[in-house]
C-alpha cells in the first residue's frame, strides 16, 4: 500500500506537523516516497456523533442496506465515529465495512410496555427483570446499554419515570460488572435523580436538568449529550398531543428553557458531548448543526468542536491524531476553531487510512 503524507496544523494543538499514514496507521517519522495528499490547512481527529441511530427507519422496518446508506451520509460530513444509541436490528455486519464509520453499538433500547416508540425497544413488564435485560444488551452491544428513563405515562398525562430506583441501581451494577456503561433517554425532571444515584454514565437529552441535578452529575462524572437539534422538535411533539395537555405544556416549557438548561449544566462542570439523535426523527448528516448549537448555548468554538471530535473520541476509547493511532482524519482549509462553519467544507476525509472524501 502506498504511504500517504499530510501536513497541517494538528488540532487541538497549534503546530503545523507532518504525518505519514501506512496501513491505516499514523506515523510521525518520515516514510520515503509517500504521496502528499494534504499540504497546509488544519487536521482534525475524525468527528464523533455521540448519539446516533444507524438502523432506525421511518418505515418501521429497517434493513442493513438502509442502515449502511445512513452511515455513509454521516461519514461524508466527517463523522467517522458514531455511538449508536439503540436500534432494532443487529448492525454488527456494518462494522466489518472499511468504508463506513466506526460504530459503537448499544444494542436495543430497554423500556416497559407502551412507554416508548413501538418496535424500537425490548419491553420489560416487571421492573425486577431489568437487570437481566441489561445483562443481555450488554452482551449484545459494544460496551454501552441504553435505557429509556422516562416517557409519557398516559395514566397521568405527563412525562414520568419508567423504572424504580432499586431496579436501576441493580441494573447499572450488572452493566458495570460486565464492563459496559449505561446511558438513558430522559426528557423530564423526575427521572434524573434516580438514574444519577444509580451510577449511570450518561444522560441523553437532559432537558429536565436542574441546578441540583446538574451539580450532582458533575460531581459524579455523569456525561450529558443534549441533542439540541432534536429538542427543536418538541413543539411538533406537543402539537400532536392534544389529548394530553399537561404533557404538551411540559414539552413546550422544556423546549423554551433548553438553552439555559444546557448552559447551566456546562457552567456546573457537566461534561457535554455532541450528538444529533439522527434516525430518531432527525436526518443523518447534521453533526455540524449540533456542534454549532453547542456553541450557541455557551461553549467556545473550540470546546464545541472538542465535544464532537477529540474529547468525544477519548470518552469512547479512541485516540486523536497521534503516533500509531488509526488514521481517521478530517482536513479543513482554515481553522474551524475560529469559524465552525468551516466544518461543512472539509478538504479531505480519511477513514482507516483511506481517502473517502
Amino acid at each position: 500500500m502506498t504511504a500517504l503524507h499530510l501536513r497541517g496544523v494538528v488540532l487541538p494543538g497549534d503546530e503545523a506537523r507532518d504525518l505519514w499514514v501506512v496501513n491505516g496507521r499514523i506515523r510521525v517519522t518520515p516514510v520515503p516516497n509517500a504521496e502528499t495528499v494534504v499540504d497546509g490547512g488544519f487536521l482534525v481527529p475524525g468527528l464523533v456523533d455521540a448519539h446516533c441511530h444507524i438502523g432506525i427507519s421511518p418505515s418501521g422496518d429497517p434493513t442493513l442496506a438502509e442502515a449502511a446508506e445512513q452511515a455513509l451520509v454521516d461519514r461524508d460530513t466527517g463523522a467517522l465515529l458514531v455511538r449508536d444509541c439503540g436500534v432494532p436490528i443487529d448492525t454488527t455486519p456494518l462494522q466489518e465495512r472499511l468504508d463506513l464509520p466506526r460504530i459503537v453499538r448499544a444494542g436495543r433500547h430497554i423500556t416497559r410496555p407502551k412507554r416508548y416508540i413501538r418496535y424500537l425497544g425490548v419491553e420489560i413488564e416487571d421492573p425486577a427483570d431489568l437487570p437481566a435485560a441489561v445483562a443481555e444488551q450488554a452482551e449484545a452491544g459494544d460496551g454501552w446499554v441504553k435505557l429509556v428513563g422516562d416517557w409519557i405515562d398516559r395514566s397521568v398525562g405527563d412525562l414520568a419515570p419508567i423504572w424504580p430506583d432499586d431496579a436501576l441501581a441493580q441494573a447499572v451494577k450488572v452493566a458495570h460488572d460486565a464492563g459496559a456503561r449505561v446511558t438513558a433517554h430522559v426528557f423530564g425532571e423526575d427521572a434524573i435523580p434516580g438514574l444519577v444515584a444509580a451510577g449511570i454514565d450518561c444522560i441523553e437529552h437532559g432537558t429536565g436538568l436542574t441546578a441540583d441535578t446538574a451539580s450532582t452529575m458533575a460531581a459524579a462524572g455523569t456525561a450529558l449529550v443534549p441533542t439540541l437539534i432534536n429538542i427543536e422538535t418538541f413543539p411538533q411533539l406537543a402539537a400532536g398531543a392534544e389529548k394530553y395537555p399537561v404533557y404538551a405544556a411540559h414539552m413546550l416549557q422544556l423546549h423554551a428553557n433548553v438553552a439555559d438548561t444546557v448552559r447551566m449544566a456546562i457552567e456546573a462542570g457537566v461534561t457535554v458531548y455532541a450528538g444529533t439523535d439522527a434516525g430518531g426523527g432527525i436526518e443523518h448528516g447534521r453533526l455540524v448543526d449540533e456542534i454549532e448549537a453547542l456553541h450557541r448555548v455557551g461553549m467556545t468554538p473550540e470546546q464545541a468542536l472538542a465535544a464532537g471530535s477529540w474529547a468525544a473520541r477519548g470518552w469512547l476509547g479512541y485516540s486523536g491524531i497521534e503516533d500509531g493511532s488509526a488514521a481517521d482524519i478530517v482536513a479543513y482549509p482554515t481553522d474551524p476553531r475560529h469559524d465552525l462553519g468551516v466544518l461543512r467544507r472539509p478538504s479531505l476525509i480519511m477513514l482507516r487510512g483511506r481517502i473517502v472524501g
